[in-house]
């Protein structure tokens, strides 16, 4: 490989998230960020960024929004037109300014659970109902309950439905029949969709991500979609995210509700970060991917072999498997206070992402140096072996 993912990289000290709310010697496996160093790219334009001093207010010009085009179009054969792009400080405060243009206090709003922890909170933070349509498990992997899918659009309450794609965590990657029918379900209900695609460049050998709005016209008229490079090249604390909407009317409501939320201003390093990424580190997030596939492989040997009561769902995209420990017993939260406790690993209970629907399982952060991920799945096999 022509870069090193196998670096450990230490993050202690650096006021992360991840690591400086982990006790010390605590290895964390649980927010969705990666241990890996971005792309050389990003990491130069942002050194030469830093260097010239000064940091104040910062104009988005073309070239970030060409870029934006030129990645999409080249990578997921979809063509956005400028004038649909809206940018904002992260995906998550976009979910919130997509909530708050298109829905009204009261009503619901659908997702797929079990579900990213924050699609609950941003719902609810803007006065809406959060509606479940629980997953179905089959096999190794999870499909969407059409029967309740369609019952719970048809609730005169609902007017959005949130959408994980991919998804998280169950770590499903959306196949173009299923989002075709997810839209024909909600057109026919008058339910107007939102889809997260942050995590659309991790993706797995053998799958392919189809952009919601590319799918067909009819998607992309009922659709607006968030997306950032955050995720996938690991520049989240650099903050900059994408809206993109098609709609002028629906568009007008957005760029109202960025500017009520107050994320309207970008800081100098994001958009010089996103253009770098998706313009020059197109062939890292590819042997990112190939890394991250190699990671899953050694976990579900390892899980095949050593904790044989404990089953790792497919993942077809991101970086989280969704692990099912049903089989031991205790609740997901027990046995993640456990692994914590005992084996100093700190890993997600389910529940999280749904307080029924989650039951039974775990997330897995496996987004670091196999030498450390299989560290913490031998002291995890320690404490329940």
């Amino acid at each position: 490989m022509k870069y090193d993912f196998d670096e450990i990289v230490n993050r202690r000290g650096t006021h992360s998230v991840k690591w400086d709310e982990a006790a010390e010697g605590v290895i964390p496996l649980w927010v969705a960020d990666m241990d890996f160093k971005a792309a050389p790219a990003i990491l130069e334009v942002v050194r030469k960024r830093a260097e010239h001093g000064v940091y104040g207010y910062t104009v988005v010009e073309e070239d970030y929004y060409l870029a934006i085009i030129n990645w999409f179009q080249r990578r997921h054969d979809w063509h956005i037109r400028r004038e649909e792009i809206l940018y904002t400080t992260g995906v998550v405060p976009a979910m919130s300014v997509a909530v708050k243009a298109l829905t009204m206090p009261g009503e619901k709003v659908l997702i797929l659970s079990p579900d990213y922890n924050c699609f609950f909170s941003s719902v609810r933070n803007n006065g809406c109902e959060v509606l479940e349509s629980v997953l179905k498990r089959k096999e190794n992997t999870f499909e969407v309950d059409w029967e309740d899918f369609e019952a719970k659009c048809a609730d005169e309450k609902t007017t959005v439905f949130l959408l994980c794609n991919p998804h998280n965590p169950t770590g499903r990657v959306w196949t173009k029949t299923e989002l075709m029918q997810m839209n024909d379900l909600c057109m026919k209900y008058g339910v107007k969709v939102i889809s997260d695609e942050i995590h659309c460049e991790l993706i797995m050998p053998g799958y392919k991500f189809h952009p919601f709005a590319a799918v067909s016209d009819q998607c992309r008229k009922n659709s607006v979609i968030l997306n950032s490079p955050s995720k996938s090249f690991n520049i989240a604390g650099l903050q900059a995210a994408n809206i993109i909407c098609s709609q002028t009317e629906w568009r007008r409501r957005l760029d109202r509700a960025i500017n009520i939320n107050e994320v309207c201003d970008l800081n100098p390093f994001g958009p010089v970060a996103l253009i770098a990424a998706y313009n020059e580190s197109e062939d890292w997030i590819d042997e990112l991917n190939q890394y991250l596939w190699g990671n899953y492989q050694a976990l579900c040997e390892f899980v095949e072999k050593e904790l044989p009561l404990l089953r790792v769902c497919k993942l077809e995209g991101t970086y989280l498997p969704w692990v099912d420990v049903s089989a031991l017993g205790v609740s997901s939260q027990h046995l993640c206070d456990r692994i914590m406790s005992e084996a100093k690993v700190w890993v997600n209970p389910g529940t999280m992402y749904g307080a029924q629907s989650g039951e039974g399982y775990i997330r897995i952060n496996i987004a670091c140096p196999r030498s450390l991920l299989l560290e913490a799945l031998k002291r995890i096999k320690n404490v329940l072996i």
